[in-house]
């Protein structure tokens, strides 16, 4: 093999890196870009909570119209639960969130025991900041089914989020009794060990 054949296959090999390195940065962009265009706020959800929003082709503006209509018929119906939740569920995946709120407590009016509405309160009321709600709802649900892992998940969130200790163990040790393997737990206890050591001191 002579040297220009040499030095040609080596500047073939680097070519062949180089354009394999671009097209690769292209594609990790692109794949970025789309991450980024998702909702952002299931960054900072509460453990275990379901996902907001969702892949949105028409910039939303399909979802506002169903926002809209489903408004509508919750305001011409008040005593409609079935279009009461459903404008709450629209009105909580744009985030409009204090709205979504009254929504549910409409539909609790109507249905005030049923589980799927309270512990949508609970969600709604602890993405919005309100604790006090959030543990009120949370409660209400978990007095229906206490072993619901969901619901008791979100009810250590609300209390960790609160600042109490005592009431956060409590539940984070029946939550650990209930499902000991919930991916949530270390978190929650990671959490409760800063919030006593906050307290002692």
């Amino acid at each position: 093999m002579t040297k220009d054949n040499l030095l040609f296959g080596i500047i073939g090999i680097l070519l062949g890196f180089i354009i394999g390195f671009m097209l690769h940065g292209v594609m990790s962009e692109r794949d970025a870009a789309r991450a980024t265009a998702r909702p952002s706020q299931n960054q900072s959800l509460p453990p275990n909570h379901p996902q907001v929003g969702g892949d949105s082709t028409d910039g939303g503006q399909q979802t506002m119209m169903q926002v809209q209509e489903a408004m509508k018929q919750a305001r011409e119906q008040p005593n409609n639960f079935d279009a009461q939740v459903t404008a709450a569920k629209l009105e909580y995946q744009i985030q409009r969130l204090d709205q979504a709120i009254e929504y549910l407590l409409a539909a609790n009016k109507i249905k005030p025991n049923d589980f799927e509405v309270l512990t949508m309160l609970g969600i709604a009321n602890l993405d919005a900041g309100h604790f006090d709600a959030a543990e009120k709802w949370y409660k209400a649900a978990l007095q229906q089914k206490p072993n619901d892992i969901p619901a008791l998940d979100g009810y250590c969130a609300v209390l960790l989020s609160k600042g109490d200790p005592k009431a956060a163990e409590d539940a984070i040790n029946k939550l650990t009794k209930i499902d000991p393997t919930n991916q949530d737990l270390q978190q929650f206890r990671d959490k409760l060990a800063e919030l006593k050591s906050s307290k002692s001191k």
